[in-house]
């Protein structure tokens, strides 16, 4: 009977999500109007149908709610079923309108943009982007958007009103290895302070876009793409299509907030007081690899004779490693024909430099810092085996705890790279894209290298090859633990 009424508590959750979800197919069914596209039909019955679907399921199970008289604390198992339940539903839902504006792609190729386009990764099937219906584009640009805070801390906002309990669900979907920090009393008051700043953030940017020199369209979808460090662009060339330094200057700046952890931003705007941001070690070391990489880039660029003038040159390396060093994945020039040094030292940016907290992909900065930390207290040990050697971050003492956390994640992200390069190249595809295909996935990049660089696309990509990486996306996306834990016996024995 328990077992029946947590089933219903997560369902009746998960039809709210949907209903919530649906609501937001406005937005490209308010575009094919503007543009007089005639489908806004489908995204208007869609959006009706899912809604109605949702509530439907949230109406039979609300019965099994309203049988609980005090508020419903999700366990850390529901909490993981209903997360990884919410993905693939609003994956599949999501993927509906590619599937029947594109009559000659696979339900796969769909599921594979839809994915991409939630988890912000920013792969796409798709090419001839510019001639493509906008209501289309914008709904790549909404699913990143929405993927970029995650829907459900959105809904986790909501959850109160019903009676139960988020703080599982906060912990399964926000990134980074100290899940239980809350910034405000109330989970559901971080839910609405986290859309508050990002809502904000949205607003200023495509503001900004629109001021440097873009139609108001690409400013609202780039500024969906940009906050969300998605990285999705309206047009085959990216940003190289408006080829204006200003909206470059624009898309850097706002990258790089973006890929900071939003609890700063918070910090900052209640206090008021900016220096929060120079007290933050991964922060300090966010912005401090960042800067490196754009010298490095900037140099081998010299170095290798790379035509344009210096002015060009550092305009190019500052773009670009900021975009895929933030996971974003714009690009303005095909670094495939840089000297290796470069693209690999990009590639390689991406699997870390983001914080703990933002909307970007990889192992998040934090990870690495405790265990450069953790790295160097076994070296002090090896000489002094009994001296007690706490790691800190700031002021705050990291336990063991979250250190094995680190460890074990650390595990989990090289084995599953591992895997997933093994059955890609069993696939037939060449090594080196398959690494880099790897790679960009699973941190949620978009891009790769070869191959897959930023001038082609994953249209070319056979079934199998695109739910390899369509697993990966979701697998970097919900940083991995939380899919991983399905198969522990523990998990389905509690």
């Amino acid at each position: 009977m328990r077992t029946f009424r947590k089933f219903s508590e997560i369902f009746s959750i998960l039809g709210l999500i949907i209903s919530i979800f649906s609501l937001f197919f406005i937005i490209p069914v308010g575009t094919a109007l503007y543009f007089g596209e005639e489908i806004w039909i489908l995204f208007t019955l869609l959006g009706l149908l899912f809604f109605a679907f949702g509530i439907l399921v949230f109406a039979l199970c609300k019965k099994a709610l309203k049988s609980v008289p005090n508020t419903i604390e999700l366990q850390p198992k529901d909490g993981l079923l209903l997360v990884v339940s919410v993905w693939l539903s609003l994956s599949i839902i999501s993927a509906i309108p590619f599937y029947f504006t594109n009559t000659d792609d696979a339900p796969i190729k769909a599921f594979f943009e839809a994915v991409s386009g939630l988890t912000t990764t920013g792969a796409t099937i798709f090419s001839g982007l510019d001639v493509m219906p906008k209501s289309i584009l914008i709904w790549r640009a909404t699913l990143q958007w929405l993927g970029g805070m995650g829907i459900l801390v959105l809904t986790i906002a909501v959850l109160p009103i019903l009676g139960v309990g988020g703080m599982q669900v906060f912990r399964a979907e926000v990134s980074g290895p100290m899940k239980d920090k809350k910034f405000t009393p109330r989970i559901a008051e971080t839910a609405k302070a986290l859309w508050a700043i990002y809502v904000s953030l949205t607003f200023l940017c495509a503001f900004a876009y629109f001021i440097a020199g873009m139609t108001p369209f690409d400013s609202i979808a780039h500024s969906f793409t940009t906050v969300s460090i998605g990285g999705l662009s309206t047009h085959d060339e990216s940003f190289n299509f408006f080829n204006n330094p200003l909206i470059e200057i624009t898309a850097v700046i706002f990258m790089i907030i973006s890929g900071m952890n939003f609890t700063l931003h918070f910090a900052a705007i209640r206090n008021r007081n900016f220096s929060i941001y120079l007290r933050s070690l991964e922060n300090l070391y966010f912005v401090s690899v960042i800067v490196l990489g754009i010298f490095i880039v900037f140099s081998a660029l010299i170095v290798y004779d790379v035509s344009g003038t210096y002015i060009e040159l550092i305009r190019m390396s500052i773009f670009n490693v900021v975009s895929i060093a933030t996971t974003t994945g714009y690009a303005t020039e095909d670094y495939n024909q840089w000297p290796t040094i470069a693209f690999t030292l990009m590639i390689l940016l991406a699997c870390f430099t983001t914080c703990s907290g933002s909307t970007g992909g990889g192992v998040k900065m934090i990870r690495v810092i405790i265990m450069l930390k953790q790295a160097r207290r076994e070296l002090f040990r090896t000489i002094h085996p009994h001296a007690i050697i706490p790691i800190k971050i700031g002021e705050s003492v990291v336990g063991n705890r979250v250190v094995l956390a680190v460890l074990a994640f650390m595990f989990f992200y090289l084995l599953t790279m591992l895997v997933t390069f093994l059955l890609l190249t069993a696939s037939g595809m060449s090594a080196g894209t398959s690494i880099s295909a790897t790679l960009a996935c699973l941190n949620n990049l978009g891009p790769a290298l070869f191959e897959l660089g930023p001038s082609s696309n994953y249209g070319q990509l056979n079934n199998f090859q695109l739910l390899i990486l369509a697993a990966a996306m979701l697998l970097g996306r919900l940083e991995l633990l939380t899919i991983f834990v399905f198969f522990s016996y523990a998990f389905w024995k509690a």
